[in-house]
């Protein structure tokens, strides 16, 4: 479907956003690939993102500021995401991430097999609820 929802895996790393993208190809839901906070931020505006899996470490914008951006939109603020992350678990920044509505944090090197559960669920979710937000609208 060229319409169908995409999943936005974003990472400063090229061997992040391919071994996250080869976990979650079996699935078969449209991946779009973002480099950056930044570049995540911008295919964010573009629309039409189902769920974020999001590097929490990044030189430019990182991981809690794109979460940070995207709950102050209308557009973007119910869209779930996971966050990854290579670093060691600090109360800090899980808190922060707990209090802006994170679905889940995994752990680099992530676990395809878990990675694609958590996101087969949470896609599936946020897909569901997009299409109720889309049938109210158009039945008002």
């Amino acid at each position: 479907m060229a319409d169908e929802a995409k999943i936005l895996l974003v990472d400063d790393h090229d061997d992040s956003l391919f071994a996250v993208a080869s976990a979650l190809a079996p699935l078969g839901c449209p991946l779009e690939r973002a480099a950056s906070g930044e570049r995540a931020l911008k295919a964010l505006l573009h629309g039409n993102v189902a769920l974020v899996v999001l590097d929490v470490l990044m030189p430019d914008v990182g991981g809690l500021e794109v979460v940070r951006y995207m709950r102050r939109l209308d557009q973007t603020q119910h869209i779930p995401v996971v966050l990854m992350t290579g670093a060691a678990h600090s109360g800090a920044w899980t808190a922060e991430a707990e209090e802006l509505g994170v679905a889940d944090i995994v752990f680099k090197p992530v676990e395809p097999c878990i990675l694609r559960t958590k996101v087969r669920y949470l896609y599936r979710l946020s897909h569901r609820l997009q299409t109720l937000e889309h049938q109210s609208h158009v039945s008002l």
